[in-house]
């Protein structure tokens, strides 16, 4: 059971160690002198992964059930351990290296650092390639691994993402070419248009990788507040947008050039949930005068916009807008963008599940024996896709109760402590209400553990990770 898995580890591990090479040359540019710290990690992180894959090499016919779940959560858990290298030869102490790790790898955001404009350039960027690798890590996890899975209901995406013979794409590798094609060029015009908006091409860079993974990492402590453009905000919102739609979905759009795709389906729905949150929003700003105009759609957008897609980029203090703003930034944060994009929380699929559920309920009540079929639009979803959504919101939420109770144990208030989980487990990394609002750095090294197992929970859709402590997993 283990060949394979370690073997794939391995080269995981490698190509990590590669990109660790990137920011040690932009450490040299910029005449820094912290290059050594990711040199030395390259050459660990190259060496280690070199030799499982090697010592582990062979063909592989086929995967078992078992093994996939098996290498989701120790190809994700290796790299984000391995990821910390570099900010533990910069001097940061081993939980917080590896927190942030975690917190790069799975596009969460959270940092434990503090005057992040004093850090080096080449700090800035690792921060910035892990979000880059995590993001398009978790499109190809999702599109390949989840509807074999079957978790959450993933069997439902993968008829969305059908080519135009109605055949899902059948090599893992094929799909990953045309995702990572896509994932590049979103990249490049996010990059392109912010620093035709004002931003230095550094920052730029960082920016893009950060907004088409959604996470939402910045190298400004205010984040994209500090830059006090609205340009830059509008051409945020766009990019956390279309992060947050499928990445094979633009694929398939361009290939088969049917438009009508963008009024069905969870892309249909997200845009419309999206506008409807915005309106609500950017009434409730006005009508509190806390803004009015132009300026209070574009506080509305970007909010929404920024915590729906688990982005969770700061343009305002949007938790100090009153008791309203803050239980709708929660309802943003568990909305979650389409599945098979780079956004974590729940996803707008399964929402659509739960609704079709809920209205066949509705009929069944008083009609006990009318047959109802469970559909989304004109789709028919048959009862394993229901039941595996129902299995992931009991898991989900029932993770997010366990967690929380974990972390008030610690010293921490209730909306604390559920603020920082759903922070943690959607992947947004935004502050919810007043948790976090001092620095993640302040809190003890037990919460900072119990929250980066959180991201890792929710990046791998939960499911995938708990059935590995149950005994049945580990019976042959």
């Amino acid at each position: 059971m283990w060949q394979p898995v370690l073997m794939i580890c391995g080269y995981f591990i490698s190509v990590l160690g590669g990109a660790m090479l990137l920011p040690a040359v932009v450490d040299v540019y910029y005449g820094g002198n912290i290059w050594p710290a990711f040199v030395n990690s390259a050459v660990i992180a190259v060496f280690i992964g070199v030799s499982l894959y090697l010592s582990n090499r062979g063909e592989i016919k086929d995967m078992s059930i078992r093994q996939a779940y098996l290498l989701t959560v120790l190809s994700w858990s290796s790299v984000a351990l391995f990821s910390a290298l570099p900010f533990a030869f910069y001097g940061l102490k081993p939980i917080d290296a590896i927190w942030e790790g975690f917190s790069g790898i799975t596009t969460t955001g959270v940092s434990t650092f503090t005057n992040v404009e004093k850090l080096p350039q080449a700090i800035l960027l690792w921060r910035s390639v892990l979000n880059g690798l995590g993001g398009v890590g978790i499109v190809i996890f999702a599109t390949a691994m989840l509807p074999f899975l079957g978790i959450g209901g993933m069997q439902l995406f993968q008829r969305e993402n059908s080519d135009v013979n109605e055949k899902f794409m059948p090599k893992i590798s094929y799909m990953a070419k045309r995702i990572i094609i896509v994932y590049i060029t979103l990249i490049a015009l996010c990059f392109l248009s912010l620093h035709c908006a004002g931003m230095g091409w550094f920052e730029a860079i960082c920016h893009a990788m950060s907004t088409i993974s959604t996470s939402g990492t910045s190298t400004r402590d205010a984040s994209i507040a500090a830059f006090s453009s609205a340009p830059i905000e509008w051409i945020t919102i766009l990019f956390m947008f279309l992060g947050a739609c499928p990445l094979a979905f633009y694929y398939n759009l361009a290939a088969t050039r049917r438009f009508g795709q963008l009024r069905s389906g969870q892309v249909g729905a997200f845009v419309k949930i999206l506008l409807l949150y915005i309106l609500v929003m950017w009434g409730y700003l006005h009508f509190s005068g806390i803004a009015s105009g132009v300026e209070a759609l574009r506080k509305a957008a970007f909010d929404v916009v920024s915590l729906a897609s688990s982005t969770g980029y700061a343009a305002d203090t949007y938790w100090r807008w009153g008791t309203f703003a803050a239980t709708a930034t929660v309802i943003f944060t568990l909305t979650g963008g389409c599945s098979g994009s780079t956004s974590g929380s729940v996803k707008i699929f399964r929402w659509q599940v739960i609704i079709a559920q809920m209205k066949r309920a509705m009929i069944t009540i008083t009609e006990p024996n009318r047959m109802v079929p469970l559909k989304i639009g004109k789709i028919n979803v048959n009862s394993a896709v229901g039941h595996s959504v129902m299995v992931f919101f009991a898991a989900y939420f029932f993770s997010i109760v366990v967690l929380t109770s974990a972390v008030s144990l610690c010293g921490i208030e209730f909306e604390n402590a559920l603020g920082m989980v759903l922070s943690c487990i959607t992947n947004v990394g935004s502050v919810i209400g007043s948790a976090g609002v001092k620095g993640y750095a302040d809190y003890g090294n037990e919460i900072k553990i119990i929250l980066s197992f959180a991201m890792l929970l929710g990046r791998l859709e939960v499911m995938t990770m708990l059935v590995l402590f149950t005994k049945n997993f580990w019976v042959k």
